[in-house]
């Protein structure tokens, strides 16, 4: 058994987010993101507090994965533990940066004028995203590997900090792009898993899937939440601000179903995969 790590005091939200944004120890982050998340539920804690920790530029990490462009990230068939191994360190270190979106989101834009309700939805996320890590990186130990022994890039660590100045380009980026993205591809994967035989792998995406669905309809209720304020069109807002911070076109095939249910449709993004040809 391995011995749970001890949590630091936080005086506040934002307080508690940023040491969990800092921590390098993994089972740190994401017992500190998960506790934190649960004493804001208790409603024993402030959101800010005057001698909180300044958010860092850069999230902790421990000295392993080396980190390199996506292009030198080699993709594998998951017919082999091999491929399955690097599709779940993949998906670990995707689920490891969505732990320090959520808590970048909480404590970055803290002084917001939002919302309670804001944070608790963040906080959820932060919550369950600390859980798919953990899950996804218990899934490799089984299969005798762990987080840190494949290479992964830095991209999505990237669409943060483009966007730490701006609340609704991050909820643009962030939950209706970078989340949203695993609407569409994780059925597949999920298959995969199961014609190999690994149903273990297959439950623990299903997990996920089913949790990213939440995560996607929070970020598309506070996105329509500022434009609403701010008397704009929110899928015209959307296009504006995905060309602005967002790299390159949206790629297709779509989950059009899954992507509604969490109040997505199609007039967000489907202009965007135009520019790809132009």
């Amino acid at each position: 058994m391995t011995e749970k790590p001890a949590i630091p005091h936080f005086k506040s939200l934002r307080d508690g987010a940023v040491q969990a944004i800092r921590a390098a120890d993994l089972d740190l982050k994401t017992a500190l993101a998960s506790k934190v998340a649960e004493t804001w539920y208790g409603r024993t804690l402030s959101l800010r507090h005057p001698g909180d920790a300044v958010v860092p530029d850069r999230p902790g990490r421990p000295d392993r994965p080396l980190l390199v462009p996506p292009t030198q990230v080699k993709r594998r068939s998951l017919g082999s533990v091999k491929g399955r191994i690097a599709m779940l360190h993949a998906l670990a270190h995707i689920e490891l940066n969505a732990v320090d979106l959520a808590l970048d989101i909480v404590a970055r834009f803290a002084s917001e004028p939002v919302p309670r309700s804001f944070f608790d939805g963040w906080m959820q996320v932060a919550f369950e995203e600390a859980k798919h890590f953990n899950l996804v990186r218990g899934r490799l130990k089984a299969l005798g590997a762990d987080y840190g022994d494949l290479p992964a890039h830095d991209g999505l660590w990237q669409a943060a900090h483009d966007t730490r100045n701006d609340l609704t380009a991050r909820l643009a980026v962030v939950p209706l792009i970078l989340e949203a993205r695993g609407l569409d591809v994780t059925p597949s994967l999920q298959e995969k898993m199961r014609e190999t035989g690994d149903m273990e792998s297959a439950e623990v995406l299903d997990i996920i899937y089913n949790d990213e669905k939440g995560h996607v309809a929070i970020g598309a209720k506070w996105f329509r939440f500022l434009c609403a304020r701010e008397k704009k069109d929110p899928a015209a807002t959307f296009q504006s601000l995905v060309r602005i911070n967002f790299r390159g076109p949206l790629k297709a095939p779509f989950n059009d179903v899954a992507r509604a249910e969490a109040g997505l449709t199609p007039s967000f993004y489907r202009a965007l995969t135009s520019t790809s040809s132009a």
